[in-house]
């Protein structure tokens, strides 16, 4: 019997007690999970339509990842990169393959990733380019999520994110996402790259005009610059390719990943991208303790061997379309907007109807677990491994919660 102070009220509380206010959850208190369920500590189950903002692609706990993660804990955690140790070299050489990269680098979470992205595209447009010391200029997306460091909160156009952080940092052109003409305007000899989201997921699952992406690399080709692709969220799997940019047959000069790159048990993430633009960095110029540690990189290694065999991409691209079967059933039914891509979608509510946060708070009461953004938007990324009927079951209970 779990004691009553555990109990969700108390826990509730608890936590918001002891624990800065930067996240408002939704006062559900999980104790366990298996595949694309969550039990809470009063033995209520809740379908998981979010996946840890997709660290969670594999569901939770998948056997695979589990079994990777306890051998290697009996063998070894970390060493720090001042070694090797005997997962590194898998990791790296599975994950670049799957990527069609030269090289990876390792780190722990997206926003390392992306800060890595910056620096590494900096001294690319140094060092090879021929920018001038102190220029370099990165052209990024208004309504983009990178991250929360100081340097990405800068060329955030949320202001949630951003306000108060300031001095911010320079070297960020800011264009609306999607407008190719825009991007291109905005290219000079200082730029050294253009970095952007395939699918704005923080923004809603925004996915841009059909030929944006091709038009972008086409630019990026023709005016030396890389195209560094933050595939964090929408990768591995997520939107029914290995990469969101696979829909439009674009590659990228780098890919961030990271989320569920670490199949939900452990943060990693990573760097991918050919030699002549990772081979700029030497020893002693980036690094990270923990980045491509041994436990890291066990999971990681399954996670890619899982993506390897397409089974979750496949899944992803055939369950994808009968969620979006069923939430075009709700336009006009509550909801004034629906895209998606794969197992990803971004819901529109009338805002006369009720906020984002009211709908997901009615849905977590029908056991139901998703998240608002932006007013009356809801997001939705449940596990790959879901079900067709436990797809039946989100979208029947969304269409309860609309109905009032």
């Amino acid at each position: 019997m779990v004691d009553d102070k555990l109990r969700t009220p108390g826990a509730v509380r608890d936590a918001e007690r002891w624990t800065a206010h930067n996240y408002h959850p939704l006062p559900v208190v999980i104790s366990s999970a298996e595949g694309a369920w969550l039990t809470d500590v009063d033995g209520r189950r809740y379908l998981d339509c979010l996946a840890g903002y997709s660290a969670l692609n594999f569901g939770h706990r998948h056997p695979q990842l589990i079994a990777a993660a306890h051998a290697q804990l009996d063998r070894l955690t970390l060493t720090s990169r001042a070694f090797i140790h005997d997962q590194f070299a898998d990791f790296c050489r599975e994950l670049a393959e799957l990527c069609g990269k030269d090289l990876v680098l390792p780190m722990n979470t997206g926003a390392e990733a992306v800060e890595t992205g910056i620096k590494v595209a900096r001294k690319w447009g140094y060092q090879v380019k021929g920018v001038a010391a102190g220029q370099a200029n990165i052209v990024v997306a208004e309504g983009n999520f990178h991250g929360r460091t100081t340097t990405i909160v800068s060329f955030s156009t949320d202001e949630d994110a951003r306000a108060d952080f300031g001095p911010y940092t320079p070297g960020f052109t800011v264009v609306p996402y999607g407008d190719l003409d825009a991007l291109t305007a905005a290219i000079n000899e200082n730029t050294v790259a253009v970095l952007l989201e395939p699918i704005q997921g923080e923004q809603g699952v925004v996915v841009p005009p059909e030929g944006y992406l091709p038009g972008v690399r086409q630019v990026c080709t023709e005016r030396n610059v890389l195209f560094i692709a933050d595939e964090i969220q929408s990768g591995l799997g997520r939107t029914g390719a290995t990469f969101a940019c696979d829909h439009e047959g674009v590659v990228p000069d780098m890919y961030l990943l990271g989320k569920a790159l670490g199949g939900g048990i452990v943060p990693v993430s990573a760097v991918a991208a050919n030699a002549d633009v990772l081979g700029v960095l030497k020893p002693g110029q980036h690094g990270s303790t923990f980045g491509g540690n041994p436990l890291a990189c066990a999971v990681a290694i399954e996670v890619v061997r899982l993506l390897a065999t397409g089974e979750f991409q496949r899944r992803s691209a055939e369950l994808g379309e009968r969620l979006r079967a069923g939430l075009e059933g709700l336009l006009g039914k509550g909801l004034v907007g629906v895209r998606v891509r794969g197992l990803w979608a971004g819901l529109d509510i009338d805002p006369a109807l009720m906020s984002g946060r009211e709908a997901c708070e009615r849905l977590a009461a029908r056991g139901v677990l998703a998240k608002d953004t932006h007013g009356s938007t809801i997001r939705l990324a449940p596990p790959l491994v879901i079900t067709e009927e436990e797809i039946d079951l989100a979208v029947a209970q969304l269409a309860e919660v609309l109905a009032g």
